[in-house]
């Protein structure tokens, strides 16, 4: 059998992490923890707005069932919290699976739990994670007319040595 020696991948932006104490984080094996994101992903603006627009879709809809659960008459529960509060901790457990699923898409898979380093899941955490990837967003080049220019300038055509009738 012969075999074909894969080119290395082009256009990749590897971002590490480090803890608050300035250490690189890594995982159980020794490894670096990073995301990756792929440069010449034509779908990497797509991915990126469609992670926004379900993020506030998540938050929207958890809005919108904390005034059903207020609008619910409220007993007593078998345990610390009442019906309506537990109903709410379920609406914000789920708001908080919904915004990973979102962020994932655009982080890659594990993505959000790699930003989060054990901590769990919060109100804000997309925001904070946006707020840490605004510097690199020029780089990741996440505007439809970005990748316009990107793929034109990769397909020009060059009109040097092209045969003519002379």
């Amino acid at each position: 059998m012969e075999y074909i020696n894969l080119k290395e991948r082009k256009d990749i932006l590897q971002l590490g992490f480090k803890d608050k104490d300035d250490n690189i984080v890594k995982d159980e094996k020794g490894n670096e923890v990073f995301i990756e994101f792929d440069l010449g992903d034509i779908e990497l603006p797509l991915k990126y707005n469609k992670c926004v627009n379900q993020i506030e879709q998540a938050r929207r809809n958890l809005k919108s069932q904390f005034i059903i659960i207020d609008k619910k008459q409220d007993h007593k529960g078998k345990q610390l919290l009442s019906s309506n509060e537990y109903e709410k901790v379920k609406a914000t457990k789920q708001f908080y699976r919904d915004m990973e699923i979102a962020m994932d898409l655009f982080l890659g898979q594990g993505g959000t739990k790699k930003f989060l380093n054990g901590r769990n899941p919060y109100w804000e955490m997309w925001d904070d994670i946006d707020e840490m990837l605004r510097p690199y967003y020029d780089k990741m080049k996440l505007t439809v007319s970005d990748m316009t220019d990107r793929i034109k300038e990769k397909y020009k055509v060059t009109e040097s040595d092209v045969l003519t009738n002379d």
